[in-house]
């Protein structure tokens, strides 16, 4: 079982190999190759949690924290990375490059250090870092600079607010409809990135669109219906 346990903690570490294969990419200035990799990474964390409870690795790897280096390993990919692209990238306006990662990045320092980042029902306090994604939208739908400056402003304020995002694969609420949808929009994720946008039908835009406003939508039902914004926990 500590051999089956310290295997999970290569696992989880193995999630910078993919990031290291996203640095190559963006200094080639392949942007939707970089993401993939991202999104490799992002596959891997979404799966070493589950693998961590199955054998029970806080038990029979104690002197390992895996907490810590699972959040070593996530800020790199979900907001470190996602910093690098928006300045090589120039996915802001000019001048504006290293106010606006070190505003993503210094926010995201807030959601990885704060205790109470998570409630019990698994949900997010305030909006969690996940600059990786927003970055896909910034990159896939060429985003205006200002309209990216305003969204990362936007989303680092929504760090410290009392609302809710749902973590979409242990979110209790609308579970059995929430789960598969994700697969789905994971499947078109990496279909963009890997065949590009104009490959796809317009209805399929239209898709990813109800499949992204749907989280978004199922947060703020969340913070509504628990009266998060009314102190309440």
């Amino acid at each position: 079982m500590k051999f089956r346990a310290f295997l999970v903690h290569v696992f989880t570490a193995s999630g910078l190999i993919p990031m290291m294969l996203a640095v190559d990419a963006i200094w080639r200035d392949e942007a939707r190759l970089a993401l993939i990799w991202l999104g490799v990474a992002m596959l891997i964390d979404g799966l070493d949690g589950p693998l961590a409870r199955r054998f029970a690795v806080h038990e029979h790897a104690p002197d390992i924290d895996g907490a810590i280096l699972d959040h070593v390993i996530d800020f790199t990919g979900y907001c470190f990375l996602p910093a690098l692209m928006v300045y090589h990238f120039a996915l802001v306006p000019a001048g504006w490059a290293i106010a606006a990662t070190s505003f993503m990045l210094m926010t995201a320092l807030y959601t990885f250090a704060n205790r109470q980042a998570k409630t019990e029902e698994y949900d997010f306090r305030g909006f969690p870092a996940l600059w990786n994604v927003v970055v896909f939208y910034m990159v896939m739908f060429d985003s205006d600079p200002q309209l990216n400056l305003m969204v990362i402003l936007f989303l680092g304020v929504m760090t410290f607010a009392p609302v809710r995002f749902i973590h979409p694969l242990r979110v209790v609420a609308l579970r059995r409809l929430t789960v598969p949808l994700l697969v789905v929009w994971t499947v078109m994720v990496f279909g963009y990135l890997g065949l590009g946008r104009e490959a796809f039908p317009p209805a399929a835009n239209i898709v990813f669109w109800l499949l992204s406003f749907y989280f978004l939508i199922l947060s703020a039902w969340r913070s509504w219906s628990l009266r998060i914004i009314g102190g309440k926990k």
